[in-house]
């Protein structure tokens, strides 16, 4: 139990730094960038929005948790369902911060496949997930059109349907004759602009109040959207790293099954890219391929509960399933692949070991750790007081 409640707060204090970027990036992304182009970029159907989503979100030094914000924001800014996976399996996979990482304790050729498949994966995913939301959209369309179609009875009888024309409404919004009887009493309440209403129209916020405001949404109406699933996420996480340590699978050798071992693992794991690779160094020193350890770093990150329960929250059951099947299934193929190119071309991938350290100082992740537990007791406690509150 103790050594429970342990991982649960290591795995809180991990991510709380990276949650709360992910939040100030979701801020940044409400207040300043315009939702129609966020729309215009993101937004439709074809390839193109789901590649820009993936390459947007590849250098991003986000983590499996910060990237769910910002990838929230995304999708509530008019961003397809296809283009939000693929952002939201990129920016975990990969990193600059990783990809610097994956340099030093991996070599140069792991810090240049890693982040190739995991752009290839997210694109992948993302149209998995494109089809299946045209697929039900097409669904919709079929079923709204037999409706309009079908042969409809009415009770009404022939002279009820016939129209009488209106007058458009915006012709009459300032009238040049006015009855005496109404004039009176329209004065006060004339839609045609006034001067102090024109003025008032043109002043902006300014640079603060914006801040505010956005800091004020992402770490209220935002966090309070997924908080839950988040700490069931880590709940589960800190359940399966308790009861499966990971020395135990470089027991298993090299090979296609303990790829898919690693998916099993990985999956309800709790582990951001930049955290992943000294353990995929280990892993790789013990006798797990480097194939398998590519399948480590990219389904891990991509594919805890955290995010599934999101996505399933957010985007839905097909959804789900399409953008597990793109990330796990392309994470083996890239690992098998590499795997048979490094036997073929007789290369030999040594991870420097290192000794495992915090990449963000204990002191900052602490203040990070409190500071979101803070907020998220503040959004409980309005949740508790609002029913009081309305009796």
């Amino acid at each position: 139990m103790l050594s429970f409640i342990e991982n649960f707060w290591q795995l809180f204090v991990l991510s709380a730094p990276w949650l709360l970027v992910g939040l100030v990036v979701a801020a940044i992304m409400k207040t300043w960038i315009p939702m129609d182009w966020l729309q215009k970029q993101l937004g439709g159907d074809g390839v193109k929005p789901v590649v820009k989503g993936a390459l947007f979100g590849a250098p991003l030094p986000l983590c499996s948790c910060g990237v769910i914000p910002a990838a929230m924001q995304l999708r509530r800014g008019g961003a397809s369902k296809g283009a939000t996976v693929a952002f939201l399996s990129a920016t975990p996979e990969t990193g600059v911060d990783s990809i610097s990482v994956s340099y030093v304790l991996l070599g140069p050729l792991m810090a240049i496949v890693r982040p190739i498949a995991a752009i290839s994966s997210a694109i992948i995913a993302g149209l998995l997930v494109g089809r299946t939301e045209h697929t039900v959209s097409n669904t919709r369309v079929a079923s709204d059109t037999k409706a309009e179609t079908a042969p409809t009875k009415s009770c009404c009888v022939s002279k009820a349907v016939v129209t009488t024309p209106v007058e458009p409404v915006a012709a009459a919004c300032c009238p040049s004759k006015v009855p005496a009887e109404t004039e009176v009493a329209t004065t006060k309440t004339s839609c045609c602009p006034s001067k102090t209403s024109a003025a008032a129209a043109n002043t902006k916020p300014s640079f603060l109040q914006q801040a505010k405001a956005g800091l004020a949404y992402s770490t209220g109406k935002l966090l309070s959207d997924f908080y839950l699933w988040l700490l069931i996420g880590l709940f589960f996480a800190a359940l399966v790293q308790t009861l499966v340590p990971i020395d135990a699978l470089a027991q298993y050798g090299s090979s296609i099954w303990m790829m898919l071992l690693m998916v099993l693992i990985s999956v309800p794991m709790y582990v951001c890219a930049t955290a992943s690779t000294p353990i995929a160094a280990a892993l790789m020193l013990m006798g797990i391929s480097p194939g398998a350890a590519l399948v480590f770093m990219q389904a891990g990150p991509a594919t805890n509960i955290a995010t599934i329960s999101v996505v399933y929250k957010e985007l839905g059951k097909r959804a789900l399933g399409a953008y597990l099947f793109g990330v796990i299934v392309m994470s083996v193929f890239f690992g098998w692949l590499l795997d048979v190119a490094l036997n073929y071309f007789d290369i030999s991938v040594q991870g420097a070991m290192q000794h495992q350290h915090s990449v963000l100082p204990s002191w900052l992740e602490l203040t990070a750790a409190l500071l979101l537990a803070a907020l998220i007791l503040r959004i409980v406690a309005k949740q508790l007081l609002s029913p009081k509150q309305a009796s």
